[in-house]
């Protein structure tokens, strides 16, 4: 047990195992067309004919959302949870479906295997679910290819609405948007009373999708300065381990103007390396990193090998639902 957050070890396991089932679920979207459980050894037949999104931020978002959804399991009807990244869309919908918010506006999005066949299927297929997050999406208002609204959508949120908080993740690439660094100044005119409580998170993964990011190029020093300079607190999480991110959701409860930056390797727990190329850690896990999976036959085992990596069967068991 953590004393500053009071957290079990049974809790921590049961943050990591919803993040395993969404990056499962996450992967599977972008890939599989069929045999969602792996029942069978993989086939260019189980692979979608033309693989289409985004991969690299994926982990992170689960791991921001994982975290977030049981930090504020006790006051939903405070909270808001707004994703910049809308093109990590395959990790917002595996969090939807697994909490059934998907199911209430899509009744095929059911959580059970007929479910996971549906919303991974459908994922960036013809006459399915879109690659970015959409206004198909629940409570989602605007299309996700378009980056830099995030923080000033957050302030809006919660202005005029002491009540709330609204929890915002930022990709540091949208992070170079002159949208959103301008939203920065929102902090000066919105908190204080009358108005909610913002919490920003960067997820500073280092890339996007051609290049490095230039906030991540910067010192630390740089970093945290840059942060205070626009009136934050600055609070550093350098790992995805749950028992890190939930002290830093605690210490966020008491500082003023809290901003954490989340440290997290792009494309974390996907391929390291393809076809002798850097992938994970790099701007090559951005969009699709096994791009040949259907038609050859090394990056059709590397897929394989990475979902069977995440022990899909221990979290989800047909006939019984998801054990997390």
């Amino acid at each position: 047990m953590n004393p500053g957050v009071g957290i079990s070890y049974k809790d921590t396991e049961r943050i990591r195992r919803r993040i395993r089932a969404t990056d499962y679920l996450t992967v599977a979207e972008l890939f599989l067309l069929q045999n969602f459980l792996l029942s069978h050894p993989l086939s260019p037949d189980d692979i979608k004919p033309r693989l289409l999104g985004h991969w690299g931020t994926c982990h992170g978002i689960n791991v921001v959302y994982a975290n977030l959804e049981y930090y504020y399991a006790s006051r939903q009807n405070e909270f808001q949870f707004i994703l910049g990244p809308g093109h990590g869309f395959p990790a917002l919908q595996a969090n939807l479906f697994i909490d059934g918010e998907l199911e209430k506006i899509d009744p095929k999005a059911t959580r059970d295997l007929a479910g996971i066949e549906y919303i991974c299927k459908n994922f960036s297929f013809p006459g399915g679910f879109p690659s970015h997050s959409s206004p198909l999406t629940p409570s989602v208002v605007t299309e996700g290819g378009e980056l830099g609204y995030a923080l000033g959508a957050a302030y809006g949120v919660v202005l005029g609405h002491p009540e709330k908080i609204a929890a915002v993740l930022i990709g540091d690439g949208e992070f170079e948007t002159g949208t959103a660094l301008a939203s920065l100044n929102f902090e000066k005119l919105v908190s204080g009373e009358g108005n909610g409580r913002v919490l920003p998170i960067l997820a500073l993964n280092g890339y996007k999708i051609s290049g490095p990011t230039v906030f991540a190029r910067k010192s630390d020093r740089e970093q945290l300065e840059t942060i205070r300079g626009f009136g934050f607190t600055p609070i550093v999480v350098n790992s995805d381990d749950p028992e890190q991110f939930q002290f830093a959701l605690h210490t966020a409860e008491s500082v003023r103007s809290p901003f954490i930056i989340f440290r997290v390797e792009k494309g974390k727990t996907g391929p390291r390396e393809v076809a002798g190329q850097k992938v994970a850690g790099n701007y090559l896990s951005h969009q699709i990193p096994l791009p040949l999976a259907k038609t050859d036959a090394s990056q059709l085992a590397q897929l394989e090998e990475w979902l069977k990596g995440y022990h899909f069967e221990e979290l989800f068991i047909d006939g019984k639902g998801f054990c997390l």
